[in-house]
């Protein structure tokens, strides 16, 4: 073979070997590529795990705790329960041994609880009577003002107090000083007085005399003060009897002397206050001891 020739051919062998062997070259170096970017992949990711996992540690450290918890939680619950039907099963203890005075009482409650009810409804029937005993007696006041007129209170005071009719006449009006002779003014009011009384015949009243503080210095078959209040009393309940036609069943006559004074005796002023003939309207107690009796 000619060296030239021979030449060639080696040359182009050693070409095709250098070509085969660059190719590989590169062929190495995409595998290492691929290789080095998976590498970080898996490296990314382990990472990842790490931190997944120091997150799920603290969780179950989280949880262990709140079980530890609820544990006891549990107990003391448990406890309550244990404790609660303890106490119960004592109550319903306690209540067996009621039930049977329960029982035994049961119709004894009833029938107090249904006399209750009827005291209630008569309580209610007394007050109901009372507001009508009252309206009775401020009809009975109004009635009297307005028969006897435009008289001066420190001459007459007609008033109701505590459930009571008084008509207050002053003694100037009704008698002269120290005597029981009634003024011919005096007949005209008691007149009048009389003729409401007269209208009510259920109701019965009493006259009382009373005087002042002041001795008596007369003389005669008056010897004091309640000598004096009974006699005045007496020739008021007469003078309404005989000549106003008042059933005398329905009066009575009383003498109070100096003893019930309503003012001070030691002035002038309260001394005239005390010297008066008082009318009282005497409560109907029989009709009210009535009422008790149907209960």
């Amino acid at each position: 073979m000619p060296i030239r020739l021979f030449l060639i051919v080696l040359l182009g062998a050693f070409s095709l070997s250098a070509c085969v062997s660059s190719k590989k070259f590169k062929t190495a170096q995409q595998d290492y590529s691929k290789l080095q970017e998976r590498y970080k992949l898996l490296e990314t990711e382990n990472n990842d795990c790490g931190e997944e996992k120091r997150i799920l540690l603290k969780q179950k450290e989280m949880l262990e705790r709140e079980k530890a918890l609820l544990a006891a939680r549990i107990k003391e619950l448990q406890e309550q329960v244990t404790y609660v039907k303890d106490n119960n099963n004592q109550t319903l203890k306690q209540l067996e041994s009621l039930s049977v005075i329960s029982t035994q009482q049961a119709e004894s409650i009833k029938k107090s609880m249904e006399n209750l009810g009827i005291k209630d409804a008569y309580i209610q029937n007394i007050q109901q009577q009372m507001s009508y005993k009252d309206s009775l007696n401020m009809a009975l006041v109004i009635n009297l003002k307005g028969a006897i007129g435009n008289l001066a209170d420190e001459d007459i005071n007609i008033k109701v107090d505590k459930g009571v009719v008084y008509v207050d006449i002053s003694d100037k009006l009704l008698f002269k000083s120290g005597s029981y002779d009634i003024t011919e003014r005096a007949k005209e009011v008691l007149g009048k007085v009389a003729l409401v009384l007269k209208n009510q015949p259920e109701l019965e009243f009493m006259v009382e005399g009373h005087t002042d503080g002041v001795p008596y210095a007369g003389s005669g078959v008056i010897s004091d003060n309640w000598d004096l209040s009974a006699m005045r009393a007496t020739t008021v309940v007469r003078l309404l009897q005989k000549k106003y036609g008042l059933d005398p069943a329905r009066m009575v006559a009383a003498g109070r002397g100096e003893y019930r004074p309503v003012a001070d005796n030691a002035t002038k002023e309260g001394r005239a206050a005390n010297r008066r003939t008082r009318i009282v309207v005497l409560p109907q107690l029989d009709q009210f001891y009535k009422l008790l009796e149907k209960q």
